[in-house]
């Protein structure tokens, strides 16, 4: 392990939603900070910066990681998925057309992370029952919309992939 500065910026690079990037971070600058001010990736939503309220989920290396909870020195040479990732060439994704369609959303500041949480379910469990689409929603705090149309939409989404 490589001894890091405390008051110097240091090169972080890794992949983002399948591009090369890169950025300068003090060592305790924050993933989900690195990917807002550094990269302009604002669709990665900070609420308690505890870890608790899943706002702030991105996928790392194909799982799904808390981006407060993680220093961007941490993530140097990994690959990040954040929500502006997921509609390759302004396609939406079956999910993200199943949240629409099921209105499933509202304010949409959980949105993102819990989109995040979801795609990683239905990519690797494409059989996935509600049971474990209630499992992967309760690292998720949603304060409007509640959470039977996002189940609803999940299975949907379930459905047309599996």
């Amino acid at each position: 392990m490589r001894y890091l500065e405390p008051d110097r910026r240091h090169r972080v690079g890794l992949c983002v939603n399948g591009n090369s990037a890169e950025g300068d971070a003090e060592p305790r600058t924050l993933l989900s900070d690195f990917l807002r001010h550094e990269l302009g990736l604002t669709g990665t939503h900070v609420g308690c910066e505890h870890g608790v309220c899943g706002a702030c989920t991105v996928l790392l290396d194909g799982r799904p990681a808390r981006s407060c909870l993680l220093f961007a020195v941490q993530v140097h040479g990994r690959a990040v998925t954040t929500v502006e990732g997921l509609a390759a060439g302004g396609e939406l994704t079956g999910l993200q057309r199943a949240l629409a369609r099921h209105h499933a959303v509202q304010c949409g500041f959980c949105t993102p992370g819990i989109l995040m949480s979801l795609t990683c379910l239905l990519e690797q469990e494409p059989g996935a029952r509600e049971e474990r689409v209630r499992e992967a929603l309760s690292g998720h705090i949603c304060r409007c919309t509640g959470y039977e149309a996002l189940v609803r939409a999940t299975l949907d989404a379930l459905g047309e992939t599996g």
